[in-house]
């Protein structure tokens, strides 16, 4: 498995594509509402298999200080459980060491909250419903 910034415009389309397929697509969510406003702020992280398939990917951008923030995490239906997650997380906090970074904030959705604390991650506070129906966490690492 490789980690990186998807570099090419075809890996970008992929990149965008998987998020929406796995966090928008799903909730009837339009396409294109996976993009953000602030993409260009943000260090972006895909995981490709051996034969180029996006595998999963994510982001990180500084939330302010010393801390940064992931969002926007998602991996494909046939890579869950199999590292995939674990590997886009670690690279991120890598990149968030570098960038000076001692914390690492995210919003967990419900189901997705074992693997943040499996990870390291500790629930700070119940936040909000995306789409009405799924409750977030608001989670934290500190690095290093």
């Amino acid at each position: 498995m490789d980690i990186r910034t998807p570099q090419t415009p075809e890996e970008w389309k992929a990149y965008y594509r998987l998020r929406f397929v796995v966090l928008r697509e799903p909730w009837g969510q339009a396409e294109g509402t996976e993009v953000l406003a602030d993409e260009d702020q943000a260090i972006h992280a895909a995981a490709y298999s051996e034969d180029g398939t996006t595998l999963g990917v994510a982001r990180l951008q500084r939330k302010g200080g010393d801390t940064g923030q992931v969002r926007c995490v998602a991996v494909s239906a046939e890579a869950q459980g199999k590292g995939v997650g674990k590997a886009l997380m670690a690279w991120l906090e890598e990149r968030a060491v570098e960038e000076g970074m001692k914390e690492v904030i995210l919003e967990a959705r419900d189901n997705a909250v074992p693997f943040y604390l499996s990870i390291g991650y500790r629930i700070l506070d119940k936040s909000h419903l995306l789409f009405g129906i799924i409750q977030h966490y608001t989670m934290s690492k500190r690095l290093g």
